[in-house]
């Protein structure tokens, strides 16, 4: 009823009303993850998004918290809040880590490869298809999934961190950056041949044409100081100044139609070796040209920009040698003519109309002269017969990723599982009463602390109740439990075993450090170390230290979460199994300690003081029946069992006390062994009594 009492006060606990929505940082706090060129300008909402500015004092792209947008628990219940920084086209700049309560980061592998891990995002775009995984790196073409690499024994929280860090990511992008593609561009189809010639492409709308006056360009200076600096357009109003064909010519068959041979074949070549480039060709018959004195080849032309959707467009020379189709027009082969590129990985879409700017400029003045600038424009555009779109290969739920590399893992945790259920529900007297239960205990011991602990990382610790509890109650979603389908497998079982047996699956047969427990108190008895065996009164009065621990865990959930991370290190966990005993000397001290501990008393951790036994005895209230056979003479007169009895669960009338039960089987091998069981000694001994009786 104690113990019903407590569980009872834990729910009323738990419903304390939720937590305030996570408010964004301050924006002194947020400017000093800024790195000097860039700085913070304005507020852009009250989401905490804020301007990045370059040095010029322009805005160069978004800074932004994950928390306030993509609260997503982490695997302590609370959110990983993260400093993201993109740049006008999507691009990460910089991804920083501003708190977290990680358990295994905390203090179990140190902060230093979370860093690491969010060093990769720099150079990406919003528009890849990133997934936490192996191997790293991309593939070659748009529509590639992009791996970044996890970390080792912590890949739940990656996850969790890089669900954050793109959800928020494409919310910003949804609300400010109207014009960046989320997905994988279109590019063209290698596959897709059609017979065009330059008339086709004129009549299709597949080349775009820009033909400005001098006249033109004379208008749009007047009223300015350059109003009379071209004499030479002056004396030709109605000659042409810009005479510009623009034309995409990344679908192969509108490259064939507008190159000679020659040129094609090295385009091809070309686009093998930069397969996410876009190329354009742009040919200009008039006085204005395309490039300035001081052009450098395979750089950014000087006199030309683009933009797509509002956002610019990166345009580079492709230095590549031109010559053009023998059918093209006379004035076009005795014109200007310059292959741009354009990486759609930036975001930009070939199938989507966008603005070619040309800029004209003028100059007044002899020694110093000032320059003035208009831009004339042309938009461009190809049809999407030409591409190929594919579909954004849908980054499967984080879980499914988890168990598929995991899925060796788990089949042979859960043939162990199952064979394990199956000799404890269907044969475990058979089994209690094997000749070589002890070897064979001490053999799954084994591969529980090898396989389970050590290799699968599926310690199962007290940090997952209290974040379901945190979680629950400041109203978010569990979906973070799915994150480690390993340690989330023992946790179905144990449950389901808490129906069955009570606490004692887990903590008698699943447990890693348990099973070193148990190990450290055999090489006690080998070594034949004295035994502190408490009295029934004192062993009564430690088993309650357990539910104290548990309840100033779930304490400081409402009052002080911040220190919940380091309260946790209550349970040596982390250091012997997470880490295998490479941390800080205190913490391996602790856990050290608590083993030599169980060489002279049994189990000492596991019975008094764990708050996740705490849990696994309250979770053994559920427990169906009562699993353990017992007989009248049970308790009085026999108090073999309770005597034998390492954990103290058994009570001087002999019934089992299953909240301290840790399923060891002792007491079962004893029931059924007429050597051992007194009560079976006392009837065989009366049935031979009687056999040896001579009728009167």
């Amino acid at each position: 009823m104690r113990i019903l009492r407590l569980a009872l006060s834990l729910v009323l606990l738990a419903m304390t009303p939720a937590h305030a929505e996570p408010q964004p940082l301050e924006r002194e706090v947020i400017a000093s993850y800024i790195a000097p060129p860039m700085s913070l300008g304005e507020s852009l909402g009250d989401n905490g998004v804020w301007q990045l500015l370059n040095s010029g004092g322009a805005e160069a792209g978004f800074v932004f918290e994950t928390e306030p947008m993509a609260p997503l628990p982490g695997f302590s219940g609370a959110a990983i809040n993260l400093l993201v920084v993109l740049d006008l086209e999507g691009r990460f700049l910089d991804v920083k880590l501003i708190s977290h309560n990680e358990p295994i980061f905390v203090s179990g592998l140190g902060e230093a490869p979370f860093h690491k891990f969010f060093e990769q995002y720099r150079g990406l775009s919003i528009s890849d298809s990133l997934v936490v995984g192996s191997p790293y790196g991309s593939g070659a073409d748009g529509s590639a999934l992009v791996y970044l690499d996890g970390v080792t024994k912590a890949t739940a929280s990656v996850r969790i961190a890089h669900e954050s860090i793109m959800a928020a990511a494409l919310n910003v992008a949804r609300e400010k950056m109207s014009g960046i593609a989320t997905g994988p561009p279109a590019y063209p189809n290698p596959d897709h041949v059609e017979g065009l010639s330059w008339n086709d492409l004129v009549a299709q709308g597949l080349v775009s044409h820009l033909a400005v006056t001098n006249a033109q360009v004379d208008a749009e200076f007047t009223g300015t100081i350059w109003e009379y600096d071209d004499p030479q357009g002056r004396a030709d109003p109605q000659g042409l100044y810009l005479d510009l064909w623009a034309i995409d010519i990344g679908p192969p068959s509108v490259a064939r139609a507008v190159l000679d041979p020659g040129t094609f074949e090295d385009l091809q070549q070309f686009m093998q070796l930069s397969p996410t480039d876009e190329p354009v060709l742009l040919i200009e018959t008039a006085r204005h040209g395309l490039v300035t004195e001081e052009f450098v080849r395979n750089t950014s032309p000087d006199l030309i920009s683009a933009e797509q959707g509002g956002f610019p467009i990166a345009f580079r020379d492709a230095d590549l040698f031109i010559q053009l189709h023998p059918d093209l027009p006379t004035e076009l082969q005795d014109g200007t003519a310059l292959i741009l590129r354009t990486d759609r990985r930036l975001g930009f879409d070939p199938t989507t109309e966008w603005q070619l700017n040309i800029a004209s400029l003028r100059e007044h003045g002899m020694f110093q002269p000032e320059i003035g600038t208009i831009t004339l424009s042309t938009a461009v555009s190809t049809d999407e017969r030409f591409f190929l779109r594919p579909q954004t290969p849908t980054a499967r739920p984080p879980w499914v990723d988890a168990i598929r590399n995991r899925s060796t893992d788990l089949i042979i945790l859960t043939v162990f599982l199952v064979g394990l259920i199956g000799v404890l529900g269907l044969r475990l007297n058979r089994l209690a009463g094997h000749r070589y239960f002890t070897p064979i205990r001490l053999g799954i011991l084994a591969f529980v602390t090898v396989f389970i602990g050590w290799w699968g990382q599926g310690q199962l610790s007290i940090a997952t109740p209290l974040a379901v509890i945190r979680t629950a109650q400041s109203g978010g979603a569990f979906g973070f439990l799915l994150y480690d389908p390993f340690s989330l497998v023992i946790w179905i079982v144990t449950i389901l075993g808490f129906v069955l047996w009570g606490r004692g699956l887990f903590c008698g047969w699943l447990c890693p450090f348990g099973a070193l427990q148990e190990f450290a108190h055999h090489i006690g008895r080998f070594l034949k170390l004295p035994q502190i065996e408490p009295t029934p009164a004192w062993d009564n009065r430690l088993k309650w230290i357990k539910y104290v621990v548990l309840a100033a865990l779930i304490t400081l959930i409402f009052t002080a979460p911040a220190r919940l991370d380091k309260a946790i290190e209550v349970e040596p966990f982390k250091t012997a199994i997470t880490t295998f005993f490479i941390r800080e000397w205190y913490y391996v001290a602790y856990a050290v300690g608590l083993l030599l501990l169980s060489m002279v008393l049994f189990k000492g951790f596991c019975r008094y003081v764990c708050p996740l036994g705490a849990v696994m005895a309250i979770g053994g209230l559920l427990r169906g029946r009562k699993w353990i056979e017992r007989r009248p003479d049970c308790g009085s007169p026999c108090q073999l069992c309770k005597v034998k009895c390492k954990y103290g669960a058994i009570k001087k009338t002999g019934e089992i006390q299953y909240s301290e039960c840790f399923q060891c089987l002792d007491c079962v091998t004893i029931h059924d062994d007429p050597r051992k069981c007194v009560p079976l000694i006392v009837q065989a001994k009366k049935a031979r009594a009687r056999s040896q009786e001579v009728p009167a």
